[in-house]
């Protein structure tokens, strides 16, 4: 069965003032179907059964729990890593694009879609694809086409379509948009892979599900090390589904802590960064109400980041919501300091982690020094940073 805060969003998929459905009436049915399919297939015990054979035989869930020595060391704090970074195709994204795949073909449609930013969701949607038959095409940015490139060619060998979107920032939002276009273009036998914990409803709640794996984890394994509950959970946010999959298992515990960052760019200048609680105010963007960078006539602002995953102008409205509770605090990193945690984590633990999961690590000695010492933090290692390295070479090269 669904978790009892399932129920929150409610009928209408609504988190407080955040959520719902902001769509043209033509996928309205789609979204009904959806929604129903869903809460079918989760009371389904044979759909669960199948679904965690794919994560144990598959994606090789559960991911390790490690200790982070070094960095325990030099801030006086326990830190543990969770290991997103080990799923097959090396992100937290597998979990949500294999649930999402397998209800498709449940619900028997022949074609997928996605968007993709860093290249992540992308990978393993076309990887869910391939592996339970189903023809799939991913919208892409060519900005983040030209700084993925290994990912779009990944996508290629598992016989994905990647088709560049060249409009606007050429980034994730403007993917997004082709791929609401084509999915009321073809709704029927399609479904849409939405990457992230975001858009309409049931989007938001059914991936929170599927990405929930992580903390369920996460809180059996940290008891199991240390006797005891975290302090504080840590990861970082664009859409925000590996956050709140890490959340969601501890949202009956108000000792621990919920520290989510988003990416400060350049600076906090409007177009310099993707912090929409740092710069942002309520909206209503691609399919849902909720904090959104926008200027004074509702327009969409441009954003930045040296990450492709995080380059995004709206967040997940759960997200918003667990703000407004304050039942989780919303940090930002910028370029540089996350470019100095890429590098702290590869020479201090010997990971090099992806450039999403490095905002989190970099305002890891702030969120440090907010607790006594000896507290126990885990921190999301959402993806690995095989995709980075060349972007970061050629980042730094021009920096010099």
């Amino acid at each position: 069965m669904p978790t009892a805060s399932a129920r929150v969003p409610d009928a209408a998929g609504r988190f407080g003032p955040y959520g719902g459905r902001y769509v043209p009436e033509t996928l309205i049915p789609a979204l009904e179907e959806l929604d129903q399919g869903f809460r079918r297939a989760w009371r389904d015990p044979g759909f669960r059964r199948e679904y965690r054979r794919l994560l144990a035989d598959f994606v090789g869930r559960p991911t390790p729990l490690t200790f982070a020595a070094r960095l325990s060391a030099e801030t006086g704090r326990r830190i543990w890593l969770k290991r997103e970074d080990l799923c097959h195709t090396g992100a937290h994204k597998i979990n949500n694009a294999l649930g999402q795949v397998l209800l498709a073909k449940r619900l028997g449609k022949q074609r997928i879609i996605a968007e993709t930013g860093a290249g992540q969701h992308g990978v393993a949607t076309a990887t869910a694809s391939a592996l339970l038959g189903l023809r799939c095409r991913i919208y892409m940015g060519t900005e983040d086409m030209r700084r993925q490139a290994v990912n779009v060619y990944r996508m290629r060998l598992l016989g994905a379509e990647v088709v560049g979107v060249d409009s606007g920032t050429r980034t994730l939002k403007d993917a997004v948009n082709e791929a609401l276009r084509d999915w009321v273009t073809h709704v029927t036998d399609t479904h849409y892979c939405l990457g992230t914990a975001y858009g309409p409803h049931p989007f938001p709640v059914m991936c929170r599900e599927f990405q929930s794996v992580i903390g369920r984890e996460a809180r059996r394994q940290i008891l199991a090390a240390e006797g005891r509950l975290p302090a504080a959970l840590l990861a970082c946010v664009g859409g925000g589904s590996n956050a709140i999959g890490l959340f969601h298992a501890f949202r009956h515990d108000p000792e621990v802590r919920f520290f989510g960052v988003e990416a400060g760019g350049r600076s906090l200048q409007p177009g310099e960064h993707a912090a929409r609680f740092a710069g942002g105010k309520p909206g209503v963007f691609q399919g849902a109400a909720t904090w959104i960078l926008q200027d004074e006539h509702g327009q969409i602002l441009g954003t930045h980041s040296v990450s492709a995953g995080l380059d995004y102008a709206a967040v997940g409205p759960e997200h918003a919501w667990l703000r407004d509770q304050g039942r989780a605090e919303y940090l930002h990193c910028s370029d540089a300091a996350a470019l100095r945690a890429f590098h702290r984590l590869a020479e201090c633990e010997g990971i090099i982690p992806a450039l999403e999961s490095s905002h989190a690590l970099g305002v890891l000695d702030e969120v440090a020094a907010r607790l006594p010492a000896e507290a126990a933090i885990i921190v999301n290692l959402s993806g690995r940073g095989d995709k980075d390295v060349a972007e970061v070479a050629r980042l730094e090269g021009a920096m010099r």
